[in-house]
């Protein structure tokens, strides 16, 4: 009995932090509750998402605003004028070089930009 005597007189059962600092860090947090931000400002920073769906669907909701971005795109592709109706249009310009020289002068580009002289 005697040595549980000693070791419950040696342990320190003082507080780790004082009670003190507990009492600001609570006062800081009561602080920046008061001062954070309301929710049109988070969204407006793009912080939060503009969706007031529930969590588990804004996912979901995610996914198809990108499907329906990449149907609208091939769409719009699927309706370009081809390279051949441009030119009779004459909104471009047929390039006299042969595929060989341009194909030399972009090698040339590359060298130049790698060594830092274009």
């Amino acid at each position: 009995m005697a040595t549980q005597e000693n070791t419950s007189s040696a342990i320190d059962e003082t507080p780790i932090s004082p009670v003190a600092t507990a009492r600001g860090r609570k006062m800081s947090l009561e602080q920046h509750l008061k001062d954070r931000p309301d929710r049109h400002e988070l969204v407006d920073k793009n912080i939060l998402p503009e969706s007031t769906a529930a969590p588990s669907l804004q996912e979901k909701q995610k996914e198809l605003a990108k499907h329906m971005r990449a149907d609208s795109l091939n769409d719009k592709i699927s309706h370009r004028p081809s390279p051949e109706q441009l030119l009779e249009n004459g909104v471009l310009h047929d390039d006299p070089r042969s595929p060989d020289e341009k194909y030399a002068e972009a090698i040339e580009e590359e060298y130049a930009k790698r060594e830092g002289g274009a």
